[in-house]
């Protein structure tokens, strides 16, 4: 996700994308796949399910979601072309089809990409899902108006950075062509072997141009899923969901879609929404979260209560926090300088500051450790659990400043235990064993956020995150480490400034492979690769707990999301 704050709330929004980590597969309850926590009964269709969140599910617009892999409640209304799969921890990543029969077939070195829909699609009021309607819902989403998705198909569809959406241009996208009502071919302007990954975003969901009325869409959109919405009140503080009639679990193997009615309700304070989980009394045995996370104080008194504990679904997502210099910078400008911070780094204190090793699990490498993402153990800085001060202040040493050094740190005032002071605080305390002296600048997020990714502002030494789109290096090495996304006027997430030739030409190599195993194993050694210039110290992978119902069955947690798959659950 090209914005890593707003991965944090899109994730946890579950319609997006918005947080998680890394590491051994996610699971939910021993028993998640078949009872979940409700006894031993086999889950069964009926009753409500009810979700609740912080923060609202606005723009329930398929062309204004930036979601990962086409999100959780978003995904119970809209069917795309491929969607993950959903399955518990890493089976969950890969990518399957949809609307589509399969995830598609490229050709011309994966320029071209063909789909053909399934027969039998309908929508919630019983007409014909056509490839018409998908390159409709796809053009909709380049109109100014309805910005916010994913930015992948302006880059990458031929005439995509030109074209403004189809209320100003009638003709649409040439790139994308509609032989018959069953097939729908994509040009791109380069090869893009994950574009089965891309087509799981929301953008790709159908919307039939009779029924669009632009920005009012997303009160009720059309549904191409299991459930159509009845209500969404206050811009989706209180969504309703109930079931499609038209939808067919013969068309849909992924969705289960147990329970006959949905209740969203948002802008929920995340400790009451935690007490009701914990509680379930009435309603709230039925309730899950798409969004809040138990935190440190919250976790040990579960952890405390055996019947709790059960309850708890731990999730693991393609996130990395880690310290990022600016080399034009000094002292950040000699290698041997980030080499003694990598050096010095206690991540045991970095862990603690996170909420512990419950909530966090320790990184050395950029890339996520999770296969899908082709990591690739290393390590190139070894310095144990709590660092090496020893060999930080060798290097210091050698780089002319025998006495140490002072530098600032900056990060956000934001209590998301990420980017915030108490894991500012902890660096400040590992440093100063090895004769650096850290100053701290913390700033409000907004500020934060425009400081970092702005190329004349960025600071030299700063607290950064980064999460996936889809659970591949792709998505999370390009942004970051090719030279040619370095944006001069405008958010710029390649904070190293890296424009290496080698580097790029292997990125443009791997989006050619369209065997995704073979391109996970080219992400990892490009991965260890770009960690030999330690222009980032990876810290640390969060781990995401979350309460869910007492008579909530079928948990569900793969690694694309990291979060409870709604699809999936049954309430009886």
């Amino acid at each position: 996700m090209r914005q890593p704050s707003v991965i944090a709330r899109r994730v946890a929004a579950a319609s997006v994308t918005l947080v998680v980590a890394a590491g051994a597969a996610a699971c939910g309850p021993k028993d998640n796949d078949a009872k979940g926590a409700g006894g031993d009964s086999k889950p069964q269709k009926g009753g409500t399910l009810t979700v609740l969140n912080a923060s609202p599910q606005e723009d329930f617009d398929p062309a204004r979601l930036y979601t990962s892999g086409g999100g959780n409640v978003p995904s119970l209304v809209f069917r795309t072309l491929t969607t993950r799969n959903r399955e518990s921890g890493a089976a969950g990543a890969k990518v399957v089809p949809d609307l589509a029969t399969d995830t598609g077939r490229p050709s011309e070195n994966a320029t071209v990409w063909t789909y053909t829909l399934k027969k039998g699609l309908k929508y919630e009021d019983g007409t014909p899902i056509t490839s018409v309607d998908i390159k409709y819902g796809i053009e909709r989403s380049f109109a100014a108006e309805l910005s916010g998705g994913a930015p992948y198909l302006r880059d990458w569809l031929i005439g995509g950075a030109d074209y403004q959406g189809p209320y100003k241009d009638k003709k649409g996208l040439a790139s994308i062509e509609t032989p018959d009502d069953l097939t729908i071919v994509f040009h791109l302007n380069k090869p893009e072997g994950e574009f089965p990954y891309l087509a799981t975003q929301t953008q790709f969901t159908p919307v039939p141009k009779a029924k669009d009325n632009g920005t009012k869409y997303e009160e009720h959109p059309i549904s191409s899923g299991p459930y159509k919405v009845v209500k969404n009140e206050n811009d989706g503080e209180r969504i309703t969901l109930e079931r499609n009639p038209y939808w067919s679990a013969a068309t849909d193997a992924e969705r289960k879609a147990y329970p006959d009615k949905i209740d969203v309700r948002s802008g929920l304070d995340s400790s009451v929404i935690n007490q009701r989980l914990s509680a379930s009394q009435g309603a709230d045995a039925t309730a899950v979260t798409t969004d809040t996370n138990l935190g440190p104080a919250e976790l040990a008194k579960v952890t405390g209560d055996k019947a709790l504990a059960a309850r708890v679904g731990t999730g693991h997502f393609g996130y990395t926090n880690y310290i990022a210099f600016n080399p034009k910078v000094k002292p950040f400008d000699d290698p041997k300088v980030r080499q003694a911070i990598a050096y010095a780094v206690d991540r045991s204190s970095v862990i603690n500051a996170a909420g512990g090793s419950s909530l966090a699990e320790a990184a050395t490498t950029y890339l996520p450790n999770q296969k899908s993402f082709g990591y690739t153990p290393y390590d190139q800085f070894p310095a144990g659990a709590s660092g090496n001060p020893a060999k930080a202040k060798e290097l210091l040493k050698e780089a002319g400043h025998p006495n140490g050094i002072t530098v600032t740190l900056t990060h956000s005032n934001d209590k998301n235990f990420e980017t915030s002071p108490e894991i500012a605080t902890a660096l400040q305390d590992a440093l100063k064993k090895a004769g650096i002296t850290v100053k701290l600048q913390g700033l409000e997020d907004n500020d934060y956020r425009d400081k970092i990714h702005g190329v004349k502002t960025e600071p030299g030494f700063f607290l950064a995150h980064w999460g996936a789109d889809w659970p591949s290096g792709g998505p999370f090495l390009a942004p970051i480490f090719d030279g040619r996304q370095i944006v001069k006027d405008g958010a710029n997430f390649n904070t190293g400034f890296l424009d290496d030739k080698s580097v790029n030409d292997e990125i443009d190599a791997i989006n050619k492979l369209t065997n995704l195993d073979e391109a996970a194993k080219r992400w990892g050694a490009l991965d260890k690769k770009i960690g030999q210039q330690a222009l980032t110290v990876p810290l640390f992978h969060p781990v995401y707990k979350r309460l869910y119902g007492s008579a909530v069955k079928n948990i569900v947690i793969s690694d694309w999301t990291g979060v409870l798959d709604i699809s999936q659950v049954a309430v009886k």
